[in-house]
């Protein structure tokens, strides 16, 4: 009872300090009332014409951030499935030229001299064409490659920048893009 009491004579204090300030500092209750309510509209305005525009754009950077981030692992992943077909190409070819010479040297061992030469010969050829095949395989899948890198980069650049890339510009960029796939 006696904490009720304490409290209420607290409160009483507290009110008569603050009706001192205000009537030290001139404190009008219908001013104040007219400055909070003009501040509320202020604040409504702003927030519903600058601050939910600003966060509507910042969530379409965040998109095309997301996008942008999307799109170059889509090429990571692409590049190691190239990556990956090249090298079973390499395989197939170097299995099946084994595979030539070892039929090669058992026919050599059934046949006369000039055979086994004839033999060799036509599976060095082979294995030459098939190294030769698999050489402009690889060049022919590093030139997609870096075509589909070169779009690529220049889609994403497009995407993240928002400016329409000239001509010009997506061809030097795919230059740019291939010299350091070059290097």
């Amino acid at each position: 009872m006696n904490h009720l009491i304490l409290l209420a004579g607290i409160g009483e204090d507290l009110a008569k300090s603050a009706k001192e300030t205000g009537d030290a500092f001139g404190f009008e209750t219908a001013r104040f009332v007219s400055q909070c309510v003009s501040f509320l509209l202020v604040a409504a305005a702003l927030y519903f014409w600058a601050y939910g525009p600003i966060l509507a754009v910042l969530a379409e950077r965040r998109k095309r951030i997301a996008d942008g981030l999307a799109n170059a692992d889509k090429i990571k992943a692409e590049l190691a499935r190239t990556e990956a077909q090249r090298l079973e190409v390499l395989n197939q070819a170097n299995l099946q030229a084994n595979k030539l010479i070892e039929e090669a040297r058992a026919a050599a061992a059934r046949v006369q001299e000039a055979e086994t030469q004839k033999a060799i010969a036509a599976a060095e050829q082979i294995i030459a064409k098939a190294r030769e095949a698999a050489a402009a395989d690889h060049a022919r899948m590093l030139a997609e490659l870096k075509r589909e890198i070169g779009r690529l980069v220049v889609d994403t650049s497009s995407r993240v920048t928002s400016k329409i890339l000239t001509p010009d510009d997506q061809k030097r960029l795919a230059e740019d893009v291939n010299r350091s796939l070059a290097a």
